[in-house]
């Protein structure tokens, strides 16, 4: 995964870039449920998510990329370009989210853009606590999610739960449950081991 970031006082913005084996037109279809776009970022805590109309939204949030956290309230609109997508915010540090998708030879190369070119320079210097660190996280959090994606989207439990039930979870509930299925797998492999031992000593 490759990233990069030019100076505030320059062209401010950050990308990141990676890779997946799965054809554009998949992606692109997927990248179209922006609310689920936002929600797999591990540093977002939703206070509220509102359809205002086709392709704008409004995103209550608490983003924990820096510390202290801070607080997001802000519109979004979504807008189609050529191969992907962009976000724009209208009350936030930061002033569009460009996703692109592109063929590549392992299937489809693709970039996240953040731009914070809305607002003057001096204003962006003294809001840098509002400033979203999260983007090299997030990506690599879509990365798994498209992987899992890919493998298990044919299984309609797993499609209702990852729509209905995780996606829906804070962040860090989503790793206590995921602490707690390894547990249980854990256990589950003891008793079986427990079990297959005991059925061994008993037909001696």
């Amino acid at each position: 995964m490759a990233d990069g970031n030019q100076s505030l006082a320059q062209e401010d913005k950050a990308w990141v870039q990676f890779g997946m084996p799965l054809e554009p037109a998949l992606l692109l279809e997927f990248f179209q449920d922006v609310e689920r776009l936002f929600r797999i970022n591990p540093y977002l805590v939703f206070k509220g998510w509102e359809t205002i109309s086709a392709g704008q939204y409004r995103l209550h949030a608490i983003n924990h990329s820096q510390a202290p956290a801070f607080e997001i309230d802000t519109e979004i609109t979504v807008r189609p370009v050529s191969n992907g997508l962009e976000i724009h915010y209208s009350q936030c540090l930061k002033s569009c989210t460009r996703i692109t998708v592109q063929e590549s030879s392992e299937g489809s190369s693709i970039v996240i853009e953040e731009e914070y070119e809305g607002i003057p320079v001096s204003e962006r210097f003294d809001r840098l606590g509002e400033v979203d660190r999260s983007l090299t996280k997030w990506a690599e959090e879509i990365q798994q999610y498209l992987l899992q994606w890919q493998r298990w989207a044919w299984f309609s439990p797993w499609r209702y739960y990852k729509k209905r039930v995780w996606q829906r979870m804070k962040p860090s509930a989503r790793r206590i449950t995921f602490v707690l299925l390894c547990i249980s797998a854990v256990e589950i492999a003891l008793i079986g081991l427990g079990l297959a031992i005991y059925l061994a000593e008993f037909r001696k």
